[in-house]
């Protein structure tokens, strides 16, 4: 596990500024102003680590991890009550009493794995995807597509993917090496994103983090960022472009997913925040937004996968 000196938040806001070039922040102050005044809600951050377990959401002792700490603060500011934990039990009854769920996982969840924090029960899977479905929202980052992986050939697609792949709507491959990469905005409109819809030269960013590769791509999904590959290096991108930041619904449930949020100077990053908050405030139907599929317009050959055998 690669480990990082942290900044203090005067060079993270610097960072990001520069990562980000000429896009506006603007829309994220706003957006947070506004979101204080939405009605209140329940969030459960939940990051067991049964495979890989991710530096951002590694405790010392009893204190809180990194992120658990920023999506705490970040909940505080914009009236939404944050719990984080790594219990897998919760799902057996507690979770009733969220509105949402925000995941950052690894692996069958099921198990207690690396982490060594209790499971998930196979009924805790169940309540969680039939919650979902029945209206209460999900949003994922990085690690959460690489949980409940699908049975089959790891480098292949899967026609009838795991569950929770289904409702997430993507599953991890693999990765290369950490790399400064372009996200090319196929939805400017998503709430949080802090781009001027109408200017033709706010289209992209780019940034340092680690990409996953991606497969199994729900159908209907609304592509937000895609995944530009010309110009990565590792086989692991050596394919068209792909999503790597979706919503979508499932059932009658709000689903939100984006592959950003390996590296610690990903997460205060004002782009990457607003982002996160948009995507608590839709999925916890705090705003609406018109989420058309999208996948074969803006990533048409999604489905062509790497060589990695």
């Amino acid at each position: 596990m690669q480990t990082y000196h942290r900044p203090n938040r005067r060079q993270i806001l610097l960072q990001g500024a520069s990562a980000f070039g000429a896009l506006s922040l603007s829309p994220t102050i706003f957006q947070t102003a506004q979101s204080a005044e939405l009605e209140r809600k329940r969030l459960l951050f939940f990051t067991k680590s049964s495979g890989f377990q991710h530096s951002v959401i590694t405790r010392e002792g009893t204190e809180l991890a990194y992120a658990e700490r920023l999506v705490t603060e970040l909940g505080k500011k914009n009236n939404i009550d944050v719990t984080c934990s790594k219990d897998g039990r919760i799902f057996d009854k507690d979770y009733e009493q969220f509105d949402g769920f925000f995941f950052f996982t690894s692996l069958d969840l099921t198990t207690s794995g690396t982490d060594q924090q209790p499971p998930m029960t196979i009924l805790g899977k169940k309540n969680l995807l039939e919650s979902i479905a029945g209206g209460k929202g999900f949003a994922g980052a990085h690690a959460a597509s690489d949980t409940f992986h699908s049975e089959g050939d790891r480098f292949e697609g899967q026609s009838t993917p795991d569950p929770y792949i289904q409702m997430i709507g993507g599953e991890f491959i693999r990765h290369g090496r950490q790399q400064e990469a372009t996200m090319r905005i196929a939805s400017s409109t998503f709430p949080g994103l802090p781009i001027e819809s109408d200017s033709a030269t706010k289209k992209s960013f780019r940034l340092n983090d680690e990409w996953y590769s991606l497969k199994n791509f729900a159908p209907d999904m609304h592509v937000i960022l895609v995944q530009e590959t010309e110009g990565m290096v590792d086989t692991d991108y050596k394919r068209p472009a792909y999503p790597a930041t979706w919503a979508r619904k499932h059932g009658q449930g709000r689903v939100f997913y984006t592959s950003m949020g390996h590296r610690e100077d990903v997460w205060p990053n004002p782009i990457f925040e607003s982002l996160l908050l948009g995507a608590f405030n839709w999925t916890l139907r705090r705003v609406e937004a018109e989420i058309p599929s999208n996948l074969e317009t803006v990533c048409p050959k999604a489905s062509t996968l790497p060589n990695l055998k």
